[in-house]
């Protein structure tokens, strides 16, 4: 149920960027998902990428320092509370959303996928599941871990 997400610590360049983007494309990996994040002369970029560990070979050999975190999944209404409803169940369980992000366009029409990391993700898919939530997993995605 949880996701292997690709974190890049990247410099804040256009060519840097592009050259990551580039190698991914070149090697056939498709990018599910993407989340980039400036944090002054670093941005962090946050990669679900249809094969991982091929994926964190090229960034090895391209010397790009990056590691493998787990995230978890959700498709959510594409409509007004339905995040909130979303997070009043970790907030009530004490759970801390450390970061999250989102596109629209999930599986179904109408759906949104949001994509999280909390301070306990096994603990947040037990309380998504308890609620009826639906979590994706990678072949959701067509991700190869």
């Amino acid at each position: 149920m949880k996701l292997k997400q690709i974190v890049i610590s990247i410099e804040n360049s256009p060519n840097r960027l592009y050259n990551v983007i580039r190698a991914m494309s070149d090697a056939g990996i498709n990018l599910r998902a993407l989340n980039l994040v400036d944090t002054g002369a670093f941005g962090q970029l946050r990669l679900l990428l249809s094969d991982v560990a091929k994926a964190r070979r090229i960034l090895m050999e391209m010397s790009v320092p990056a590691f493998v975190n787990e995230v978890v999944a959700t498709e959510i209404p594409d409509k007004p509370g339905s995040l909130a409803n979303v997070m009043l169940p970790m907030m009530q369980s004490g759970i801390r959303i450390e970061f999250m992000y989102a596109y629209t366009g999930g599986t179904l029409a109408g759906q949104a996928v949001m994509i999280f990391r909390f301070s306990d993700n096994d603990k947040a898919i037990a309380v998504l599941q308890e609620k009826g939530i639906r979590i994706l997993d990678a072949n959701t995605f067509d991700i190869i871990e």
